[in-house]
């Protein structure tokens, strides 16, 4: 069936409407295409599909730099040039505030502004991820997840990643082969961190609570890849990543990068923005838009090892550091060090201990995926703060946030989109409320 490409999704397809008006997802398209397209997937109210044939090629495509980008999940959108990026990441933005947000379109358009464009679209990312498994043979497989999430092995080049670690997935693929042998040590996800800045690299092996090598492994890695630092993240497998115990291999055992004209000292298990750049225009939109002063009472939720936190305490009086994480908290107290500022550290969650603060000016909240849990908008405007910047990294559940600011008597002021992603659907969004 032939298709308009007309926008994509925030996801891996693009979306366009068949000749009988029925919506279909199709993957690999570009705004602008005219696809024959066949579908994979049918429901009452749309298709799944792919595309056959090209009938019209659309302008905004381009030949993709890595030959893997059809298949890996890392760069679904490196097919697009980067100015049609920028825009379907806004587009995302307007739509979700307009269908989930509750206001109308042309208001939606009015609030978000440009997304912010990253000056690198290759070789951005201060980390790789890969994942550890085996082969139809029984052999030690070091890859990524394809689109639907079968582990495939990993090209030995990853041209997103930060110079000096572009080419660790093929020399670590090599070393924990060897290092392994036939024995199955346990290893299923390896960290790789480089730091542009301070020249900090790190290696992190996550594995179970088993027998390990550690001498053999350090002397194999440290060979491999230059590094500063390789640590052993002992855990358990699967999404909660419950976390035993860390241990230092090799090097000083963190990785640091530098951020907005501060050190940070970052642990393995700790979660830190992996677009360094993109980072620090966030940290300079949520500056202006909280209109801090110097006697501001500021609180910084779920605030991680201090992205935010260090930037606030070196601009107003005193600010609430809230993390439930244990290896951010640790990072956070390190990372103070030195800084002229006030900062009381609060470890647990933030939406339990919101209500203890008190009264606040200004808040700062940058929320997982989930966005923010029910009746933290209700916290925040009891705690009477004037400004709330809301840091998201998911369109629809900040646009579910922003709804229920607005019942409790917050009004958007400003939404502006960074891409810290690209050659991805992905986006941060800072935003900027006001008490009304």
């Amino acid at each position: 069936m032939r298709i308009e490409i007309t926008g994509m999704t925030y996801g891996a397809n693009a979306v366009g409407r068949a000749e009988d008006g029925k919506v279909m997802f199709v993957a690999g398209g570009a705004p602008g295409d005219v696809v024959e397209a066949e579908a994979t997937r049918e429901t009452k109210s749309f298709r799944e599909g792919r595309i056959v044939e090209f009938c019209e090629k659309s302008p905004s495509r381009v030949e993709a730099p890595c030959p893997f980008s059809s298949v890996c999940g890392g760069c679904p959108w490196m097919h697009l040039s980067y100015d049609a990026q920028l825009k379907a990441k806004r587009a995302s933005v307007v739509s979700q505030l307009s269908k989930i947000g509750g206001g109308p379109r042309e208001r939606a358009e009015e609030l978000v502004g440009e997304c912010v464009g990253s000056k690198r679209q290759l070789g951005y990312r201060n980390k790789l991820e890969l994942a550890g498994g085996r082969d139809e043979r029984g052999l030690f497989m070091l890859g990524f997840h394809e689109r639907g999430g079968k582990l495939a092995a990993a090209p030995k080049t990853c041209l997103l990643a930060a110079k000096g670690i572009e080419k660790a997935p093929g020399a670590l693929r090599g070393a924990l082969s060897y290092l392994q042998g036939h024995d199955d040590l346990g290893i299923f996800r390896i960290g790789v961190r480089r730091s542009v800045r301070t020249k900090d690299t790190e290696i992190a092996l996550w594995t179970g609570p088993t027998g390990f090598p550690r001498k053999a492994a350090a002397d194999t890695l440290s060979s491999a890849l230059k590094c500063t630092s390789i640590v052993r993240v002992i855990a358990d497998p699967g999404k909660a990543r419950k976390i035993k115990k860390v241990e230092a291999l090799y090097g000083k055992g963190n990785w640091s990068e530098e951020l907005a004209g501060n050190t940070y000292r970052i642990s393995a298990p700790s979660f830190f923005q992996v677009n360094t750049a993109q980072a620090e225009k966030m940290i300079a939109l949520v500056l202006d838009g909280l209109e801090l002063g110097p006697d501001s009472v500021v609180a910084d939720l779920y605030c991680g090892a201090g992205t935010f936190t260090l930037p606030l305490a070196q601009r107003a009086d005193y600010v609430f550091a809230v993390e439930s994480a244990a290896s951010s908290v640790r990072d956070l107290r390190r990372n103070m060090e030195g800084i002229d500022g006030e900062i009381e550290v609060i470890g647990g969650d933030s939406a339990r201990e919101l209500p203890t603060l008190g009264h606040l000016d200004a808040l700062v909240v940058d929320p997982p995926r989930a966005g923010l849990a029910k009746g933290v908008a209700e916290s925040i405007a009891a705690s009477k703060a004037e400004r709330v910047a809301y840091v998201s990294c998911d369109p629809a559940t900040w646009a579910r946030d922003i709804a229920r600011f607005a019942n409790v008597g917050y009004e958007l002021v400003k939404a502006t989109p960074v891409d810290l992603f690209p050659q991805t659907f992905h986006v941060e969004t800072v935003s900027i409320l006001k008490r009304i």
